[in-house]
């Protein structure tokens, strides 16, 4: 599947929307706290800890959205947003964009 930040796809035709699809990852506070406790591999400001979940949780919300799009139809999103938002100690991760056919 084409998953793309752009609105269209260069070389490719748009014949269907399906319409926006969505995918979300959250990481409950025991996470953060395993993260900072193991906070002795930073490195210059650093956490590989912590960038190792960020990137896990972008992970399963970017397939997360990439399925829901699949279920439609779809093979692939254009316009993809990812927003991180951090609210009562969980990381949240949400990706979203437009699901299309393409030829």
């Amino acid at each position: 599947m084409i998953v793309t930040t752009t609105q269209s796809i260069e070389g490719q035709k748009i014949t269907r929307y399906h319409g926006i699809v969505v995918g979300e990852a959250i990481l409950g506070a025991n996470v953060f706290r395993d993260i900072f406790a193991s906070i002795t591999d930073m490195i210059g400001g650093r956490s590989g800890a912590y960038e190792e979940e960020m990137a896990r949780a972008r992970e399963v919300a970017l397939s997360e959205m990439q399925e829901r799009a699949a279920e439609q139809g779809a093979n692939a999103v254009v316009g993809v947003d990812l927003d991180y938002e951090v609210i009562n100690n969980m990381l949240m991760v949400s990706a979203s964009g437009t699901a299309v056919t393409v030829e």
